[in-house]
């Protein structure tokens, strides 16, 4: 399985990347973002789109390595972060302006790849993966991801109860600012009312919000013995660009994608056609799967190396992979040009009673 779950860690490229940037400055520090949002795309274009996958019955054993990549990458995001503060803050390497660049290069790793893996540890059952991706979301200073995703998103998910389901038309600059406020609320009131249920209080040891706090509260204390107010700096503003990356994939993901609610009230069970996929091979590798959004609604414990494609007539495709999707929505009207006609199509294929 070894070899099976090599092209997987490609990811670990950035790490090298951003040392290069880091110690030379100048030219270098773009090396790691052209490698995610060019170099990436353009091998997609050049493979063919992938479809393999894993019995999804396979032994948690032979899934070792894949589950290996996931948790390797958290040392590798530490390194990262506080290894730009250590050279910030002791060195001479990089002006005032250098520093800043990096810290939206860390982010863009930390959000692109460390919340991608978290994503994939947050949904598993034992203690130790859901500490790490716990770890890895508080680096970000966005723990309450991990209650909303869980325990609201995948309830909600494409019906205007979920914050993260974009609306149709809804651009990328007022869907950040809404999912961001509305998932922070959201994520308190699932927690108070799971404590609730428990007969517990508030300041219970088991309320998630204290866990999230302290760990954030760590990472903000090392990052300034470290580096003092530019460690905090560095620390909060690549935190900053991962929550905007990491929303801006939650964007595209379901945009403008709706369950049909029923006479009943409820919403109509959730299906591969309510999210839109990508198999873009070299995309998927960097991004584990993610892009094959659909089947991990439809079972969102599975591992990554087993979710399976679907073709068009189950499930919407993107034109392109995740990086260039997510560049392509900061340019909303280029965004709509692209993707309305895809959304007329797919209710006309699937809601075709709705279709004016």
């Amino acid at each position: 399985m070894f070899l099976n779950a090599a092209p997987f860690t490609i990811s670990f490229l950035l790490l090298p990347l951003a040392a290069l940037g880091a110690f030379w400055g100048g030219v270098w520090m773009i090396a790691a973002p052209l490698y995610a949002f060019i170099a990436i795309p353009l091998l997609d274009n050049l493979l063919k789109l992938g479809e393999a996958r894993l019995d999804s019955d396979i032994g948690e054993a032979r899934l070792f390595w894949h589950r290996l990549v996931t948790w390797f990458w958290v040392p590798i995001q530490f390194v990262m972060i506080f290894g730009l503060i250590w050279i910030a803050a002791h060195t001479d390497r990089l002006a005032v302006w250098e520093v800043i660049v990096m810290a939206v290069v860390v982010g863009i790793a930390s959000g692109g790849i460390g919340i991608t893996y978290a994503h994939e540890l947050m949904h598993q059952q034992n203690r130790f993966e859901r500490t790490l991706a716990q770890m890895l979301m508080c680096s970000t200073l966005y723990g309450h991801f991990c209650i909303e995703h869980v325990y609201g998103y995948h309830i909600n998910v494409a019906t205007p109860e979920d914050p993260a389901t974009a609306r149709e038309g809804e651009t990328i600059y007022r869907f950040i600012p809404r999912v961001v406020t509305t998932s922070l609320t959201s994520a308190w009131h699932i927690q108070t009312e799971q404590l609730r249920k428990r007969n517990l209080p508030l300041w219970s040891h088991r309320n998630a919000f204290w866990r999230y706090a302290g760990w954030s509260a760590a990472f903000l204390v090392t990052a300034a013995l470290i580096g003092g107010w530019t460690g905090i700096g560095i620390l909060v503003l690549q935190a900053i660009v991962a929550v905007m990356l990491l929303e801006l994939v939650d964007y595209i993901e379901h945009y403008g994608l709706m369950r049909r609610k029923r006479a009943n009230g409820r919403y109509e069970p959730t299906q591969p056609h309510h999210s839109w996929n990508s198999g873009h091979q070299a995309s998927n590798w960097l991004l584990i799967n993610l892009q094959r959004h659909s089947d991990h609604h439809y079972k969102p414990r599975k591992r990554f190396p087993t979710l399976q494609s679907y073709p068009e007539s189950e499930a919407p495709q993107l034109p392109h992979g995740y990086p260039w999707m997510v560049v392509l929505a900061l340019f909303p009207p280029l965004y709509f040009r692209v993707m309305t006609p895809r959304l007329r199509a797919w209710q006309a294929r699937f809601y075709p009673d709705e279709v004016a």
